[in-house]
């Protein structure tokens, strides 16, 4: 069944809460809703179930206005799963879901045989057979929420609504849940919108995207239409990275972490050699203390090309898998020679990307102060045959070269730069 909303507007008191907010879900589709607390998805739920009545707007299920089906017509049509399995922990499984069938009784009528294949079914379907003659309250958070989703499979809906389903559930629970929800959605052609708070989660098992704020509909569409870091920003006001997930492709969220202890840079500008995933943390905490970061040679996707992406910062780049060409070396060097110092971070070195060593060099022989990371020394990085290590060698016997054991290293002797009144570079 088609579920749409047309102009919905809803307030409490004199506070607005959905304003105007109009979509359709795709018959069969699995429709997430997400948003940040305060965007509407809660109130528009408890419109879609009925709990609340529209004030202006409508909502329709296969064309026909919600409000025109009765209840017990309606609950036919329709099942719902809030956030946490509610009620009935007195009850065997098997009695409680055997409840999702009571749209389909009368009065004082009991269960046919047919109505127990049903409940079977159900029970059989979200792998809660076993668990029949359990008590309900005995069971974990992650059996109750299978259990009432085996309930509202009772009700042969064709329309499933979920009030964020996996809440209060660990990691392992989250994904049995959502994937138990996405098969139904597939074997059944049960359509689904479920309110979602994790944004992977989201990204991962949605068809499309609903992206609520401040009671409007911000965004919609596929997951990588809707879930970008421009509008992560926008609408919950933080600053993520968005990659696409190694193995299902979906846009996947990571968070940075708020401002580090750096010292004011009065924007002094610090070129960062980076590659191979070696200064993402890097480049976000010079960027966020205020100095005018630039980076390169980077090959496009590289992890670093990611972070610097999402930083804005200006990035020498070169073609996915690529050698390093003259052509970029020689728009690094020109970074590199407008830059106040230079900082190179602990990069893995192939014979792709051995020019960004030969860059430190060039950094040195200009007079440049060359800041080399060293964290983990131990660690394997010279994959050209002891080319690496020669160049290396060679830049930390220059007088301008300083090896630092640290990040929070590195920031002190920035702070220090920045305290002495050094030049800041050129823009």
């Amino acid at each position: 069944m088609r579920l749409e909303a047309k102009n919905l507007v809803f307030s409490y008191g004199e506070r607005k809460v959905l304003d105007g907010l109009t979509f359709s879900v795709t018959e069969g589709s699995f429709t997430g809703v997400i948003g940040p607390n305060g965007s509407g998805k809660t109130t528009l739920f408890k419109l879609l179930t009925g709990v609340l009545t529209t004030q202006s707007g409508s909502i329709l299920l296969d064309s026909c206005p919600l409000r025109s089906f009765p209840r017990r017509a309606l609950a036919q049509q329709m099942a719902v799963v809030s956030q946490e399995a509610d009620g009935g922990l007195l009850f065997t499984v098997e009695e409680l879901v055997g409840m999702g069938r009571a749209p389909f009784l009368g009065r004082f009528q009991g269960e046919s045989v047919a109505d127990r294949q049903v409940v079977r079914e159900a029970l059989e379907m979200t792998g809660c057979l076993h668990l029949r003659g359990r008590i309900v309250g005995e069971l974990s958070g992650g059996e109750r929420q299978r259990v009432t989703i085996a309930r509202a499979l009772a009700q042969q809906p064709q329309v499933l609504l979920l009030d964020e389903p996996t809440s209060h559930l660990d990691i392992g629970y989250q994904q049995e849940i959502l994937d138990l929800v996405k098969r139904l959605n597939a074997s059944q052609g049960m359509t689904v919108l479920a309110v979602l708070h994790d944004l992977n989660l989201a990204a991962y098992y949605s068809d499309t995207l609903l992206l609520l704020h401040e009671g409007k509909l911000w965004a919609a569409g596929s997951p990588v239409e809707v879930i970008t870091a421009d509008n992560v920003a926008a609408v919950y006001r933080t600053r993520v990275l968005v990659t696409p997930h190694p193995v299902l492709g979906a846009p996947t969220v990571s968070f940075l972490p708020g401002k580090r202890t750096v010292a004011a840079s009065k924007n002094i500008r610090v070129h960062v050699l980076a590659g191979g995933g070696s200064a993402g943390e890097l480049l976000r905490d010079l960027t966020e203390a205020g100095f005018a970061v630039t980076t390169g040679v980077l090959n496009i996707g590289d992890s670093d090309w990611e972070a610097a992406k999402s930083l804005a910062v200006p990035a020498v780049t070169e073609a996915p898998f690529s050698p390093i060409s003259q052509e970029r070396h020689y728009e690094n060097l020109d970074l590199i020679s407008r830059a106040a110092v230079v900082v190179l971070a602990e990069i893995p070195v192939g014979y792709g990307n051995v020019l960004n060593l030969r860059a430190a060099v060039a950094a040195l022989a200009a007079g440049k102060k060359v800041y080399l990371l060293e964290e983990r020394p131990k660690l394997p990085r010279d994959f050209t045959g002891g080319e690496a290590l020669e160049i290396l060698t060679e830049i930390k016997g220059s007088d301008q070269a300083v090896v630092v054991e640290s990040k929070a290293r590195l920031y002190r002797a920035l702070a220090e730069l920045v305290t002495s009144g050094a030049p800041a570079g050129s823009p």
